[in-house]
């Protein structure tokens, strides 16, 4: 452990309390979780409204239930060994996901992907209250959205204001409930009659796999602020790659499913509204709505994680109440839109930064990160993940209006045409992995040179 010298875990424990994560970045975090239990945290995770969403959006890319499927196996698979490889960093550290990049990036460097993370980390927080306060719209009327945007948000908060706590319920009760709620709405979309999929979205077969790989690989950024409480880096890593990995595979496909057999406009909270309406949908999609708040919980917390890479000694419980509040009023003003762009540049900055990471740990430092707030910078890393977003951009930069034809003009400046078959996420997990590999061996080599005279 290299954050500081090891304390009580919280003052709780001290007490003869529970055992709870610790309030600022200089305790060292209690180790906890085995591999069920994470592995259910993060099937939790992975079983999200957002799930068919994502999977009805790769499913209208692809144009075809098979390669749709296909399209969230192999993007699944790839975003789970990244977000496996994400979680051992915590597991070995002991230190949150932003702080353990100070390893990677050294502290200065590190203040980058932290702001990034608190951004999209408030972003998912605000999306998760969203899909929620919709989802209970749909089925009890739309009076009832506000009330739970308000109701989310505090239940929300309190759990990130009790992480560990939040971990048992889930892997104790929830997860029973959402895996039963989703073998029923498997079955009831499958009883559906097949009717023709809409060709008019259909983009490719390998911008559908940046979808799934964007959704896993969102998590990734996340990943060591729960496994610094693992008792193995073995665990840390099959419970999120298997865990995450299995359930993002299982409600992708169930979005590629329902774009086949329901009927109607099944875009953004219209596809909620879709399974509403399958006998009895109303009561699993319920139930799968109060487990959302394990999404937002996740979100709200990781944002207070990454806040202690920039104030370390601020309670992590005054944090979270204020991004709580935070991400519930924006929550009650904002709605669905650009969800599609908002995963692809996601993937575009954190697919090639956790990629560097992952290969940087286990090949180029072998585990030997300094994480301590005197960590140095490192420029290798840095322009590593450049190259590695700027192939994801080259090849494929989304549809943000201004933002996707800025790179699309300069892909044809630089008489760049990237062949059909090579996605964005494949593209630049390649030329990031490389890079890295590529600057460390030449690192060790500059090092292992002496020098003339």
């Amino acid at each position: 452990m290299t954050v500081e010298s090891p304390q009580l875990s919280t003052a709780e424990n001290a007490a003869g309390g529970p055992v709870e994560a610790p309030l600022v970045l200089s305790t060292e975090p209690p180790r906890t979780l085995g591999a069920w239990a994470q592995t259910a945290l993060w099937a939790n995770l992975g079983i999200s409204l957002f799930g068919p969403l994502t999977g009805a959006l790769i499913g209208l890319s692809v144009g075809s239930v098979g390669l749709g499927i296909l399209a969230t196996v192999v993007g699944c698979a790839i975003g789970a060994v990244i977000l496996g490889g994400a979680a051992t960093f915590g597991a070995v550290t002991g230190a949150p996901s932003m702080v353990a990049l100070r390893g990677l990036l050294g502290r200065r460097g590190s203040i980058v992907p932290t702001v990034l993370n608190i951004a999209q980390n408030i972003g998912w927080g605000t999306m998760e209250i969203i899909v929620i306060s919709t989802t209970a719209a749909t089925i009890l009327g739309s009076g009832w959205r506000w009330p739970f945007v308000l109701v989310a948000g505090a239940v929300t908060t309190t759990m990130a204001v009790r992480p560990l706590g939040s971990v048992k319920l889930l892997r104790t009760i929830m997860v029973w409930l959402v895996i039963a709620c989703s073998v029923y709405l498997f079955v009831m979309v499958l009883r559906e009659p097949v009717h023709p999929i809409d060709q008019s979205h259909v983009i490719g077969f390998w911008p559908a796999v940046d979808l799934a790989v964007a959704g896993v690989v969102s998590f990734a950024p996340l990943a060591a602020d729960y496994s610094r409480h693992s008792r193995s880096t073995r665990a840390a890593f099959t419970g999120a790659a298997a865990g995450y990995g299995l359930a993002a595979i299982a409600y992708y496909t169930l979005g590629v499913f329902a774009i086949a057999h329901l009927t109607g406009d099944l875009s953004d909270a219209k596809l909620i509204g879709a399974l509403v309406g399958l006998p009895a949908g109303g009561i699993a999609l319920f139930i799968l709505m109060v487990d959302e708040v394990d999404e937002a919980f996740a979100n709200i917390y990781s944002t207070t994680m990454s806040v202690h890479n920039l104030a370390p000694n601020v309670d992590r419980r005054v944090l979270s109440i204020g991004i709580g509040i935070l991400c519930t009023l924006l929550a009650g003003l904002l709605d669905f839109s650009r969800y599609q762009s908002f995963l692809y540049l996601i993937g575009s900055v954190f697919v090639p930064l956790f990629t560097v990471a992952v290969v940087d740990f286990a090949v180029v430092r072998r585990g030997r990160w300094d994480v301590s707030d005197r960590a140095p910078f490192r420029p290798g890393p840095v322009i590593a993940w450049a190259c590695g977003f700027l192939a994801y951009q080259l090849i494929y930069p989304g549809e943000i209006p201004g933002w996707s034809d800025l790179w699309a003009g300069l892909a044809a400046a630089l008489h760049l045409s990237a062949p059909s078959w090579l996605g964005s996420s494949v593209g630049s997990i390649a030329v990031a992995a490389v890079a890295t590999a590529l600057i460390g061996l030449v690192g060790r080599w500059r090092r292992t040179v002496t020098p003339i005279g």
